[in-house]
């Protein structure tokens, strides 16, 4: 059976958002969209529905007849969905653990320790959600997350900081022949550089600033969507990348890459081991909580002076 009319999801997100909010920016900021973005959803879901859903005021929002009743509607279809949804996601099993993490941290960190977890506990079932934005997971995705937050964690994740941040520029060996530059003269060398407006980790012009140095309009660079990838290039020598201590620590350990320079800069932020609000860890994700601590305490160990 088709099912129609139906407008796309993203468009009744989008509408739902905004009667919430009251606003298009705040829905946008929600739902990490330009208030373009969203007033051009609204404005194709109104042309779908032939109604206008909202009298656009200055400074102000406000439902139409018909919009107030079709909010209604989607704002009961979208809460129904997401329980039915959340209700097939449910796992009952105590030794079921779903782990959430970004790509940088899955390939660089998490990955290569995680034969040994499992070699300790193999009676725990695995799986890994690899997501680079923390906004786009619900908490009933997944049972533990480990992510980078500049600031601070929504309300609905308990956050325990794992590693503070330490960013500096890497490259292979070869690139600058074991050269440490100063930070000024990094400008003039190839930048690996991550394409990503909405992400909060820092990028070149950010370090650059931290570090006194004004960065070139348009600079010598490389721009990638994701981060792993920049790494390899970096490893391939092909430019200089901005590594986050702790994750880039093992390809230092191996020779794959060194310091560019002895700067480095922070936002104050760190990598946290997350766990959604709304239900309790069941024993995996407990274990595993406590796995992780154990395994950046070894970390540290390593990495501190004798």
């Amino acid at each position: 059976m088709r099912i129609a009319p139906l407008p796309p999801l993203q468009y009744l997100i989008a509408f739902e958002a905004a009667v919430r909010h009251a606003s298009f920016t705040k829905a946008a900021a929600e739902l990490h969209l330009t208030q373009s973005a969203i007033s051009r959803q609204i404005a194709q879901l109104e042309d779908f529905l032939g109604r206008s859903l909202f009298v656009r005021e200055h400074r102000a929002l406000r439902l139409t007849i018909a919009g107030d009743r079709y909010a209604k509607h989607v704002q009961w279809l979208l809460a129904n969905c997401s329980e039915a949804t959340l209700d097939v996601m449910k796992r009952y099993g105590d030794q079921e653990l779903t782990i959430a993490c970004s790509s940088g941290v899955a390939v660089l960190w998490l990955t290569p320790r995680l034969g040994g977890f499992r070699a300790a506990h193999p009676n725990v079932r695995i799986r890994m959600i690899v997501r680079d934005g923390l906004a786009s997971l619900s908490p009933a995705e997944f049972d533990v997350g480990l992510y980078y937050i500049r600031q601070r964690a929504e309300p609905h994740f308990t956050a325990r900081r794992l590693f503070d941040e330490d960013v500096y520029p890497v490259c292979s060996p070869s690139y600058l022949a074991g050269r440490l530059l100063q930070p000024a003269d990094l400008t003039h060398e190839t930048l690996l550089m991550q394409e990503d407006g909405q992400r909060q980790w820092m990028s070149w012009p950010e370090w650059f600033r931290l570090n006194h140095v004004a960065m070139p309009a348009a600079p010598q660079s490389v721009v990638v969507n994701h981060y792993p990838q920049l790494v390899q290039m970096a490893i391939l020598g092909q430019g200089i990348v901005l590594g986050w201590r702790h994750m880039i620590d093992a390809c230092l350990a191996q020779g794959l890459l060194v310091r560019a320079t002895h700067a480095s800069a922070s936002h104050g932020g760190g990598y946290y081991v997350l766990s959604p609000n709304d239900r309790s860890q069941n024993q995996a994700a407990r274990v595993f909580t406590r796995w992780l601590f154990e395994q950046a305490e070894e970390q540290n160990a390593l990495a501190s002076p004798v």
